[in-house]
């Protein structure tokens, strides 16, 4: 006999690239970068029983509703399916790979409880404050295209991560010299660093931010599933979400009596398959900038 139960969340496996440690020398090579690998696939509770099992089984029912209490019995009977299930979301809280969240008990109940607070829609943008500075974005006057085929699937909350339709990976290299060369040439505005919402990841960072999003970090890519994460302003939130290029983080919301950990303006942007989204995905971050500094300062590959 076999059950199978539908997992409450797809889980990722993966194999990591070195992460940005505090010293710059010791930032990953491009060889090791390219090396970075994604491979996704969904694990449900399953539960596989053969004929002693099954007899094992039901003789502890019996059991239970003939010597315990109904109520005990049934208690009994039901905790198995739920631990099963708890087990099954803990393995995929920990499968996401590391993020903003630790990677410990303590840390799955922190997002369990998260998940309550989530967005139901995560594809309507947020309303602008008219009292924020930059009064508007930038990204509709720049005619930004469709992004073609289906969205990724993207599970998880810290960490977010994109399931599917990774990216290739020297895309994922060239916007990270992309970020690297945008702080060098210009080291009075910009600044590259491990994340500070991630924890991991390298992050661009605004040394005098106007929007004050942990430290000024304007943007971060992932290592593993090579999206991004980063703060636009609720008119380019709006452009990007109605052409498929991205999803807002599922705590981006603004509550009146509650502190959320990310800003209403965080959005996923997803990560980019050829040179063509790897030049869409540029133009995006230079909306960040523009959002985060009230500067247009465009971020170019080369």
């Amino acid at each position: 006999m076999s059950v199978s139960i539908a997992p409450t969340e797809t889980i990722t496996s993966l194999s990591l690239v070195p992460e940005l440690d505090e010293e710059p020398s010791e930032q990953p090579s491009e060889l090791e970068l390219l090396k970075a690998s994604c491979i996704v696939r969904q694990t449900p509770v399953s539960v596989t029983l053969g004929g002693p099992s099954i007899c094992v089984l039901t003789l502890g029912i019996v059991l239970a509703i003939h010597f315990l209490d109904s109520f005990l019995a049934e208690a009994v009977v039901s905790i198995v399916p739920v631990a099963l299930l708890i087990h099954n979301d803990y393995n995929n809280f920990l499968s996401l790979g590391p993020g903003g969240t630790p990677a410990t008990i303590q840390g799955y109940i922190r997002i369990t409880c998260l998940r309550m607070l989530s967005l139901r829609d995560p594809f309507t943008a947020p309303e602008p404050d008219p009292n924020r500075l930059p009064k508007a974005g930038v990204l509709s006057a720049q005619v930004l295209p469709y992004r073609a085929g289906p969205r990724p699937v993207v599970a998880g909350i810290a960490p977010q991560r994109q399931l599917d339709q990774h990216g290739s990976r020297r895309c994922y290299v060239a916007l990270r010299r992309a970020m690297e060369r945008l702080s060098a040439q210009n080291p009075t505005k910009f600044g590259t660093e491990r994340s500070c919402l991630e924890k991991h990841g390298l992050a661009l960072f605004a040394r005098h931010p106007l929007q004050t999003n942990c430290q000024g970090e304007i943007c971060h890519v992932h290592d593993s599933d090579h999206s991004m994460h980063m703060s636009l302003h609720p008119d380019d939130i709006k452009e990007i979400l109605q052409k498929g290029w991205g999803q807002r983080h599922p705590l981006a919301w603004k509550g009146k009596y509650i502190q959320m950990p990310v800003a209403q303006e965080f959005v996923m942007v997803y990560a980019p398959r050829d040179d063509m989204e790897l030049d869409i995905v540029c133009k995006i971050i230079s909306a960040a900038i523009w959002y985060t500094l009230a500067e247009d300062v465009k971020m170019s590959l080369k």
